[in-house]
């Protein structure tokens, strides 16, 4: 096969439509555009347009604030996390979040910062895990079952709030 040779598809493109040509080509006078007026015309961007009234964008108020440099987390449940141990998909020892994406137990997508520990459900064994944030429940939760949570550049106080 030569470049010259190369073709699309059977299909791949649609035939093009004659606009305008006559009535007998079924897209004649008006060119499939309805009748005369505003719409009918080219260049016309009506977007938002409520005809004369006030559009809804400029008559409800503006609320809030969205921070541009918030920090999103990817969360982690204890409770997941003790499922995931039990089925052997990651060892008890030493966990970080390298080895919970290897996993597939958080979302490995540029958006998150990090992996936040939260207490939803139990865990009932020592580990010891390393993550960018956790919450006090959490954190108290590994304690209890004799764990360790460290959380990567901030202290465990801060991290929880």
């Amino acid at each position: 096969m030569k470049l010259n040779e190369l073709r699309d598809n059977e299909g791949a493109r649609p035939t093009f439509k004659r606009i305008g040509r006559g009535i007998g080509s079924g897209k004649g006078k008006t060119g499939g555009r309805g009748v005369k007026g505003q719409k009918a015309r080219t260049g016309v961007s009506l977007n938002g347009f409520e005809g004369g009234q006030l559009p809804i964008y400029r008559r409800l108020p503006k609320r809030g604030f969205v921070n541009p440099f918030r920090k999103e987390y990817s969360p982690l449940n204890i409770g997941a996390l003790d499922k995931a141990i039990e089925e052997g998909r990651i060892p008890a020892d030493a966990i970080d979040e390298t080895a919970l994406k290897a996993a597939g137990l958080v979302s490995s997508g540029s958006k998150f910062a990090g992996v936040r520990l939260l207490a939803k459900g139990t865990i009932s064994r020592a580990v010891t895990i390393t993550v960018s944030g956790a919450s006090a429940a959490a954190v108290a939760a590994v304690e209890a079952a004799g764990g360790k949570v460290t959380v990567l550049g901030a202290s465990a106080e801060a991290a929880a709030e």
